[in-house]
C-alpha cells in the first residue's frame, strides 16, 4: 500500500475547510439571491440571466486555469481565484444596476448552487488524490463533498440573518443584504490564507509537470460529454431557482426556505459518506446510477405536488440521494486516468460541466416567469434520468484499480 506522508494529510485538512468555508458562504448567499434581486426590483427573468452570468463566468475561469494554468504553482492558481472571490463579494455589495450586477456575475465567482462549480474546484481535485491512497480516495472526497454540503446547509439556514437586523434596526434593509456580499469578500480573504498553509511539496508543484490527456483521453471526453448532459439537467434546477419556484408557487418565506435548505443540503452532505460504502458493495458507476435516478424521479414529482409540504417532501428524499453520486464520480475520474493526467482531467470534465449548466438558468427563469409550475424540475430531472441511463450504458465495465481486485 502506498504511505502517505502525515504532511499530506494536514493538506487533506486544508483542502476539507477550505471546502466547508466556500460551501457556508455559497450556502446562504444561493438562498439568499432571489428575495434580494426581488428587492432591489429584478424579475424572475433577470434573476435567471444573472445566474446564467455566474456559471457562464466559472467556466471560462476555469477554462483560463485549464489552458494557462500550467504556467502558474497551483497555490498561485488558488491565491487568484481567492482575489477574484473578494472582489466579487465587493462588486455585488456596491451595484444594483440589473446590467453591472451580470458583469460582475460573468467575471466573479458567485456560486448560485448548492454543489460547487467554482473555479476553485479543478485545482483542489487534482490535489486531494495526492493525500490519500487508492483505498483512501473515495472516502476523502465523501469528507470533501460533506464538508461542502454540510457548511452549505448552515449557511442556508443563516439566511434569516438580513432582516434580523433589519427588523431590529441595526442597520437598513439594503445594508443588511450588502453586509452578506461583504462577508463573501471576508471569507475570500480567509482562504487566501488558509490556501498559504499547504506544503510546499504539494501546492508548489507546477501544473506543466502535469500531463495533457494521452491515453485516457478518449474516457475522459466521453465522461466530459455525459457530465455536461447531467449539468444542462442540473441548470435548470440549482438552488437558487428552487427557492424562487417556492416562494413564487408556494409563497413560501426566506426563513422558511432557509430552514428547509439546511436540511436538504445536511442529508446531501452525508449521503456521500453512505455512498462509499455503497459503492463498496456494488461499484462505484453503479452507484451513481442507481442512487441517481430515483433522487430525479423524486424531482419530477416535486412538481406535481398540490402543497409546499409534500413538495418539499419530494425535494428531501431527493436531497438524501441526489448527491452521492458526487463524491464517486470526482474518484471515479481520479482513478481511471493516470496520476500525471489528473490535473488535465479535472479542468477537462469540469469545463464543459460548467458551460452546460450556463444556459438553463435563463430558459428556468423565463418559465418560472410565466407559470408558477415546476416546469424547470420536470425539464431537469429528465435530462438527468438520460444521463444516469448513457453513463451506465458506457461505462459500466470500466473499472478503477481498487476494483479489479475484487472481481
Amino acid at each position: 500500500m502506498r504511505l502517505i506522508p502525515a504532511i499530506h494529510r494536514r493538506d487533506a485538512g486544508i483542502l476539507i475547510s477550505a471546502r466547508a468555508l466556500r460551501g457556508f458562504i455559497d450556502g446562504l448567499v444561493s438562498t439568499l439571491l432571489p428575495t434580494y434581486f426581488a428587492f432591489i426590483g429584478l424579475n424572475s427573468f433577470h434573476t435567471g440571466a444573472i445566474i446564467t452570468a455566474t456559471l457562464f463566468g466559472s467556466a471560462l475561469l476555469t477554462l483560463l486555469v485549464g489552458l494557462m494554468g500550467h504556467r502558474l504553482q497551483r497555490l498561485t492558481l488558488l491565491h487568484i481565484a481567492s482575489a477574484a472571490m473578494i472582489a466579487t463579494g465587493i462588486g455585488f455589495a456596491s451595484v444594483t444596476w440589473f446590467l453591472m450586477l451580470f458583469i460582475v456575475a460573468i467575471i466573479g465567482t458567485i456560486n448560485p448552487s448548492s454543489g460547487d462549480v467554482s473555479v476553485f474546484l479543478p485545482t483542489e481535485q487534482a490535489l486531494l488524490p495526492a493525500t490519500a491512497t487508492d483505498e483512501q480516495r473515495t472516502s476523502l472526497f465523501a469528507r470533501y463533498t460533506l464538508a461542502g454540503f454540510g457548511a452549505g446547509a448552515i449557511g442556508a439556514l443563516f439566511v434569516g440573518i438580513p432582516n434580523v437586523l433589519h427588523r431590529h434596526h441595526v442597520m437598513s434593509e439594503a445594508w443588511s443584504y450588502r453586509t452578506v456580499f461583504l462577508l463573501y469578500s471576508l471569507i475570500g480573504l480567509a482562504l487566501y490564507f488558509l490556501y498559504s498553509q499547504l506544503s510546499p511539496q504539494l501546492a508548489s508543484h507546477p501544473v506543466h509537470k502535469s500531463l495533457p490527456l494521452g491515453e485516457s483521453r478518449k474516457k475522459v471526453v466521453s465522461l466530459a460529454i455525459l457530465f455536461s448532459l447531467d449539468s444542462f439537467g442540473g441548470g435548470f434546477v440549482v438552488q437558487a431557482l428552487i427557492v424562487l419556484w417556492l416562494q413564487h408557487r408556494f409563497e413560501l418565506s426566506l426563513a422558511v426556505t432557509g430552514a428547509i435548505f439546511f436540511w436538504t443540503g445536511l442529508l446531501s452532505g452525508f449521503s456521500g459518506l453512505v455512498a462509499v460504502h455503497i459503492a463498496r458493495r456494488i461499484g462505484l458507476v453503479k452507484t451513481m446510477v442507481f442512487t441517481h435516478i430515483p433522487a430525479n424521479v423524486f424531482l419530477i414529482t416535486a412538481a406535481f405536488m398540490p402543497n409546499a409540504w409534500l413538495a418539499v417532501a419530494c425535494l428531501v428524499c431527493r436531497s438524501a440521494l441526489s448527491q452521492m453520486d458526487v463524491p464517486i464520480r470526482t474518484s471515479y475520474v481520479m482513478a481511471i486516468v493516470t496520476p500525471p493526467e489528473r490535473a488535465a482531467a479535472a479542468s477537462l470534465t469540469n469545463v464543459p460541466r460548467s458551460l452546460a449548466s450556463a444556459l438553463p438558468p435563463l430558459g428556468a427563469g423565463w418559465m418560472l416567469q410565466h407559470s408558477t409550475f415546476g416546469w424547470p424540475l420536470i425539464a431537469g430531472g429528465s435530462i438527468k434520468i438520460i444521463y444516469d441511463l448513457l453513463l451506465l450504458y458506457k461505462f459500466r465495465n470500466v473499472l478503477p484499480p481498487e476494483e479489479m481486485f475484487t472481481t
